[in-house]
């Protein structure tokens, strides 16, 4: 199936399900969805980092420090962040990520609900072809200075993930505040269930 044929849920500014549509549509008409972020750590502590392919609908050959992507149609976060995770890992066997955080994402790209997850990937990775054009693990302390650098070309999601993630690492305001300062954010953000 052509990905711009993958059927999503529209969500409002609150997250609740409004109707169904085409993700090309989704994008073309900038209908609010929902998507998850994965960061993937090895054995190590170190961070997956990879190249999304030329081919990709949005941020097409911009580097990513999450694995994820979009909701399907009735797909609870959870089963998206395990199976975006294990997809574009190029693994089976992946311990359930754990839920962090959700936030409005509202920029570069359009508008999409976004939850944060966390795994540990001990598993050697193949990551799938049509997703990842390159993919290296990453120390930490490397990944910040990469994104502080400018660089890499940042997929604009990831990038504000990243930032929230950091706060939330520092114990920041983030969880139930509204956007970090500096940050150009507009939408908000809410912790996890138990987090």
């Amino acid at each position: 199936m052509d990905p711009a044929d993958e059927v999503l849920d529209v969500v409002d500014r609150d997250d609740r399900v409004v109707g169904r549509a085409p993700r090309g549509e989704v994008y073309r008409r900038g209908l609010l969805h929902r998507c998850v972020f994965v960061l993937a750590r090895d054995a190590e502590g170190r961070v997956f980092v990879h190249r999304r392919t030329a081919s990709k609908l949005v941020f097409p050959s911009h580097y990513d420090m999450f694995v994820g992507g979009v909701l399907g149609a009735g797909e609870e976060y959870a089963d998206a962040a395990l199976r975006e995770a294990g997809e574009e890992l190029g693994v089976s066997g992946l311990p359930a990520p754990r839920p962090l955080f959700k936030f409005l994402y509202e920029g570069p790209g359009g508008g999409w609900w976004s939850y944060v997850h966390e795994v540990r990937c001990t598993l050697p990775v193949a990551p799938q072809a049509s997703e990842v054009d390159w993919h290296t693990w990453l120390p930490q302390e490397e990944l910040d200075r990469r994104v502080a650098g400018g660089d890499w070309a940042w997929v604009p999601d990831g990038l504000e993930a990243y930032r929230r993630l950091r706060a939330f690492r520092e114990g920041g305001a983030l969880p139930g505040g509204g956007p970090l300062p500096g940050d150009g954010a507009r939408g908000g953000t809410q912790p996890a269930p138990g987090s």
